[in-house]
């Protein structure tokens, strides 16, 4: 029977597995100031580092270190014109916006959810002008014809 023998440092990983588990040992560059830390691993089949893939650390009440996936943040609708944020809509995912009520993803004026309020502003004062425009064409039409 062949005996295997270990070096120091292979023993004391065996021993360190043996006692401590999940534990591993890091040491420094110069290998004096050791220190024990938790290995974490994924807990849903993604093993990539990825935008969908985002987590933080929790402690669970028996002391372990999890991962706790969050979800992502939803972004403020802009407007179409200017692209400014439009104020009183939050900014939610799709899957929340779908299981709001209506008056919660709109705003109570023309082009609301849409448009913000300068660019609405812009939009009335041209089509103002441009009746107002056609109004004045036609009068100078209705004088040259009684000349």
């Amino acid at each position: 029977m062949k005996k295997f023998s270990l070096s120091h440092a292979q023993r004391a990983s065996v021993f360190a597995h043996a006692h401590f588990g999940n534990l591993s040992f890091r040491t420094t560059t110069r290998g004096h100031s050791s220190k024990m830390v938790n290995r974490l691993t994924y807990r849903r089949r993604l093993g990539w580092n990825t935008r969908s893939n985002r987590k933080r650390i929790s402690k669970t009440p028996g002391g372990r270190l999890v991962y706790l996936y969050t979800q992502k943040k939803g972004k403020v609708p802009k407007c179409g014109d200017c692209g400014h944020k439009l104020s009183g809509i939050p900014a939610l995912r799709p899957y929340d916006l779908k299981h709001l009520s209506k008056p919660k993803k709109t705003v109570s004026r023309a082009y609301g959810g849409s448009r913000c309020h300068r660019c609405l502003r812009d939009r009335v004062v041209r089509a103002f002008l441009i009746e107002e425009q056609k109004i004045v064409v036609r009068a100078l039409k209705s004088q040259q014809e009684k000349k």
